[in-house]
């Protein structure tokens, strides 16, 4: 039994690649918690995924065990979380479980979009914060200009910021300290009923659905009879247990505890996050606040190349959704591509994320459609139709107006490409709401169309400030504006996965750069193919791929040359039939391509 004084929980927040995984294998390394030789780098991050692209993508948790300078044992409870923003909703969850932060900030580069991001759910969060100022031992450092930085950007006093270089050890027990000595212990009463917030869930093959848990009051223990109050699902544990980062048994876990249960849960699905576990018999009066659900902001279709393997598609997906929560599917069928899943994300790596894990993990090819985003349409019968797929566009006559989901951005940009960067978000139909310095950096603030942005706004920010540009964004509201449905037809033959929504000004210069890449795409048949770009049945570009030609005259020797001109004019009849009947092939690769628009 720990005495409540003695624990700390914290998380670690910081922008990509500021250290955050790097320091959390020093803390882990310095206090003993592992052993030496089975120390890895990125210690906590798991899957395969996160280590190839060097990214947090699930925040994960660790218990540590330290003697402070004051002869007083402490346990720590740190939890690593993502720093970029499509999985804000992993760092947001966490910061409820813990009291205090550590704000790692590279004493390089300074203060990014998403430190601010992190920082500001931190402060919501109501946590005490601690400055770290991370890579000391990098020539470029320069903490004194980062500290005035972090005050004058955040706001936060950053006059006693530790600072530490955490690949190569320097300062750290400085931060385990800092750490004791700064961060707020946790509150709680041990006698009272079970209060616990469940933190996150995921599958465990052998186990069933593990289920992480800050205990904010009361005790849990194995055998016990728990109610998921949201859920209202009654459960027997059948065990609990601390990471370290491995499952170590104990026989409970008391207030301002971190820790896991198992209960023979079957579906993630039943572990709601942010629910609150409380006794079966002694209830607690009123469930903790929870968090809201996680808002899908990009939509797109998954299609198995393959339409047999429809059937492994739902299989997978379906295991991929336990141990994601913030992912959302439903079914969905196109003409052109067959069955598929309509799914939601939280932003465009999201949705590379999941790809990439469905092709790996369950070795699926996939088609994936165009991006895109929720409309609104308002009827003119006084109803609201939210619309996924642009392809289920009701008939326009119908529609009042249309209205678009609208981000606000921050980016942050060395001065040199500031003009770059403001032409870029202007082209995006982009409004300027701020703009300040920070040192050398200006501070941009737009409101920004979503529409414009899921595509690939993110890489062309980074082409125009060859990557010095930092980028984050918060949802705003939804606003009207003239918005237009671009269908694209092959050969007299509309493809849905084509059809995209764009603004009525843009539709002609998106649909003639479509239909150009599309002709280099599809490949030539025996007839001639139309691509036409159209707005409702007004056709407002149009490109033609030449008929591949067969020589049929090639066994004529010599003779009468109406011979050769009989065999012509039948050819010329068998083509148009064939036009008539005939089924172009879109290759794959083009409907990804036609839609990477370069401006």
């Amino acid at each position: 039994m720990t005495d409540l004084k003695n624990i700390r929980n914290f998380s670690i927040v910081a922008h990509i690649d500021h250290g955050k995984s790097t320091l959390a294998d020093r803390l882990i390394q310095s206090t003993g918690t592992v052993k030496d030789r089975d120390m890895q780098a990125q210690l906590l991050d798991t899957m395969d995924i996160e280590r190839e692209r060097g990214i947090t993508i699930k925040a994960n948790t660790v218990r540590i065990e330290y003697k402070a300078n004051d002869g007083e044992d402490y346990i720590l409870n740190l939890i690593d979380t993502p720093g970029h923003v499509d999985f804000a909703y992993e760092v947001s969850r966490s910061m409820r479980a813990v009291e205090g932060s550590l704000l790692v900030v590279d004493a390089a580069q300074g203060v990014e979009a998403q430190t601010l991001a992190n920082v500001y759910t931190a402060i919501e969060a109501d946590h005490e914060i601690v400055p770290v100022l991370n890579k000391v031992d990098l020539p470029a450092a320069d903490c004194d200009r980062v500290a005035e930085q972090i005050e004058d950007v955040i706001g936060i006093d950053a006059s006693d910021a530790v600072q530490i270089s955490a690949k190569t050890g320097v300062g750290i027990p400085d931060v385990l300290e800092a750490i004791v000595n700064r961060l707020p212990p946790p509150t709680g009463d041990r006698d009272a009923p079970l209060k616990a917030l469940l933190v996150d869930s995921w599958y465990d093959q052998y186990l069933g659905v593990v289920v992480l848990v800050r205990v904010m009051d009361g005790v849990l223990r194995k055998g016990d009879k728990i109610l998921m109050m949201e859920a209202g699902a009654t459960y027997n544990v059948d065990q609990v247990a601390f990471l370290r980062p491995q499952m170590e048994k104990t026989d409970e876990i008391g207030p301002g505890e971190i820790g896991i249960l198992t209960a023979s849960i079957k579906q993630v699905r039943d572990t709601r996050v942010g629910d609150t576990i409380t006794h079966d018999k002694a209830r607690a009066a009123e469930a903790l606040p929870g968090y809201a659900p996680a808002q899908p902001v990009v939509f797109c279709g998954l299609f198995p190349v393959d339409a047999a393997e429809f059937e492994d598609l739902r299989a997978s997906i379906d295991k991929l959704a336990l141990n994601d929560a913030s992912f959302s599917f439903e079914m969905e069928t196109s003409a052109a591509l067959g069955f598929g899943f309509r799914c939601g994300f939280l932003g465009l790596l999201h949705l590379e994320v999941i790809r990439d894990r469905l092709e790996r993990e369950y070795d699926i090819p996939l088609i994936t459609t165009a991006p895109s985003v929720i409309y609104h349409m308002h009827m003119r019968d006084g109803s609201v139709i939210e619309m996924h797929n642009p392809a289920d566009m009701p008939d326009p006559s119908l529609i009042d107006h249309i209205k678009e989901p609208r981000i606000k951005a921050t980016i942050l940009v060395p001065d040199e490409y500031l003009g770059d960067v403001l032409k870029l978000c202007q082209d995006r139909r982009g409004i300027q709401i701020d703009l300040t310095y920070a040192g050398s950096r200006a501070m941009v603030v737009y409101d920004l169309p979503l529409n414009e942005v899921v595509f690939d706004f993110y890489d062309r920010l980074k082409s125009v400030t060859k990557g010095y540009a930092s980028f984050d964004y918060t949802m705003g509201d939804y606003s009207e504006d003239q918005l237009v449905k671009m269908s694209i037809l092959v050969n007299d033959e509309p493809v849905d996965a084509l059809s995209t929504m764009v603004h009525r000004t843009r539709a002609e210069a998106r649909g003639k750069a479509m239909c150009e890449k599309l002709k280099e795409l599809i490949p030539q048949h025996m007839f001639k193919i139309p691509i036409q770009a159209a707005l409702g049945g007004r056709i407002i570009s149009r490109e033609t791929i030449s008929a591949l030609r067969k020589d049929v005259t090639a066994k004529c020797y010599g003779g009468d040359a109406t011979r050769k001109r009989k065999l012509l004019d039948k050819q010329k009849k068998g083509k148009k039939r064939m036009r008539e009947f005939g089924r172009v092939s879109i290759p794959q690769e083009a409907f990804i391509s036609a839609l990477k628009m370069d401006d």
